[in-house]
């Protein structure tokens, strides 16, 4: 997968940090090898995640209702750190999980940040999309359902802003927007959110 190390001032004019926490995330070189991998492919037309982020930064402006500040800071921690490793996560067969892009930048990020909310968003924000690949392309519901409940359990005191990034990270590119349906069908206590520019 093609991989090219931006620099600052390609980062600083793509991401345009808000906080000193953001600027540091942004420039360390481990996240700037992450910013600069991808090429575009089913779901990333964009290709980098440098390119990805914006686009979730963008929705989360867009959020209607809107978002308290402190809302609003988690959510863009969580956009620019999620993805940020999948140019170091394991791929093989069997896949070690462990290695999952989303563990990885859990790990580094609890170097920077304490707010439990951003840390499990961080390392759980594929997991809706896992539970939906299980019960609706892969026919698997009882397996589906285990892991949903698994993932509630976990995000339980954090469902709401754990549903809005779903549905910043999902509306990007050219995704479907299937899971982000299927999970607001699931009955959970959750106020739907919908975007200013959203027709």
């Amino acid at each position: 997968m093609n991989s090219h190390i931006p620099t600052d001032k390609e980062i600083l004019d793509i991401i345009r940090p808000e906080t000193d926490l953001e600027r540091q995330l942004a420039l360390n070189p481990a996240v700037k090898s992450g910013l600069g991998w991808g090429e575009p492919r089913y779901g990333h037309p964009e290709g980098k995640v440098l390119y990805h982020v914006p686009e979730v930064f963008d929705n989360i402006n867009h959020v209607i209702p809107p978002l308290s500040t402190t809302e609003r800071q988690q959510l863009r921690l969580i956009a620019l750190m999620h993805d940020a490793f999948k140019y170091i996560e394991d791929k093989g067969s069997p896949r070690d999980w462990s290695r999952h892009h989303s563990i990885l930048a859990r790990q580094f990020s609890e170097q920077f940040i304490s707010d439990k909310t951003v840390l499990d968003i961080i390392e759980l924000h594929d997991e809706a999309y896992y539970c939906w690949r299980l019960e609706v392309l892969e026919d698997e519901p009882e397996q589906a359902a285990a892991r949903f409940a698994k993932l509630m359990k976990r995000i339980g005191y954090c469902l709401q802003i754990y549903y809005t990034f779903f549905k910043c990270d999902t509306r990007t590119g050219d995704k479907t927007q299937a899971p982000v349906k299927w999970f607001e069908k699931k009955g959970l206590k959750i106020q739907k959110v919908t975007f200013l520019d959203f027709f």
